[in-house]
């Protein structure tokens, strides 16, 4: 990074999106919701990385729930790093919905498309167990920041990739702060040695890993939250939703003047932000 110059990582660094503000240090456990019950490290699948922590209100009856996917830039990141859940929990908790913190394999182990198998497994989990938790495996929404958006998004293009894993459908999706819509595209342009690390150097795989490329009927509803301060997130964003629109699909686009760190940490938070997320999921 130290070789690149400035206005080159305002462009990439920042503009293609990844996660060094957010996630190369963990904060410590988040503390749960009041009247919250957490379980935490339960197993979705045999790798020790396929682990999730559920947060539920003590009172739960067939509740909605919200998975959340961390980012990372496909090589990092934790279920419980700085900004993934504690804010969400607390917030959503309060609300009556249960919360799903999960991580996934990270590289050598897995790239992006295994990823996104893990997160469709995570999700075909939750639905099963969430009567265990009073929760209502039919109302799932997914929610994921940065190469977590990615992996959501990509899900959402191509729901056959959860239909492999037993998943049923779920509700909505919701994007935080991606850069990685269009794969191919992104492949094509200049970037960080990190996407070559993610996506190589094949054609094929980029489109195979590109929700832009693999959108090929109505996804489910998708809210795709973009940052105005970076160059290529809200302009993919929105290229992304026409692309879903013209299928028939309904996905809003939100700018918002926060950069890519803040747009994970304060969902939750009160202000019109966390509204307007809020009136998404309960619009499904």
């Amino acid at each position: 990074m130290h070789h690149l110059p400035a206005r080159r990582i305002g462009a990439t660094w920042l503009g293609l999106g990844l996660f060094a503000s957010t996630l190369t240090a963990a904060a410590p456990t988040p503390a749960p919701a009041p009247a919250a019950i957490v379980q935490r490290d339960l197993a979705y699948g045999p790798d020790p990385a396929q682990r999730l922590d559920v947060y539920r209100p003590r009172q739960a009856r067939k509740a909605p729930i919200v998975l959340m996917v961390h980012g990372g830039g496909w090589r990092i990141g934790d279920k419980a790093g700085r900004g993934v859940a504690r804010n969400k929990a607390a917030h959503w908790n309060a609300q009556g919905r249960i919360v799903v913190s999960i991580n996934y394999r990270l590289p050598p182990q897995a790239d992006p498309l295994q990823q996104a198998a893990d997160v469709a497994r995570a999700l075909a989990y939750v639905q099963r167990e969430a009567p265990r938790w009073g929760g209502d495996g039919d109302r799932v929404a997914l929610v994921g920041h940065s190469a977590g958006a990615h992996l959501v998004a990509l899900l959402a293009a191509a729901p056959e990739l959860a239909r492999a894993q037993d998943a049923r459908p779920w509700r909505g999706t919701v994007a935080l702060d991606s850069a990685a819509y269009d794969v191919e595209a992104l492949m094509r342009r200049p970037h960080l040695r990190l996407y070559d690390q993610a996506f190589g150097a094949d054609p094929r795989g980029w489109r195979e890993a590109s929700p832009m490329q693999r959108l090929r009927s109505a996804p489910a509803p998708m809210l795709l939250v973009c940052s105005s301060q970076r160059r290529q997130s809200c302009p993919q964003a929105r290229a992304f939703a026409r692309r879903a629109g013209e299928w028939g699909g309904r996905a809003q686009v939100l700018p918002l003047d926060l950069d890519h760190a803040a747009i994970n940490a304060e969902l939750g938070a009160d202000g019109g932000y966390t509204a307007r997320v809020d009136a998404f999921l309960a619009s499904l």
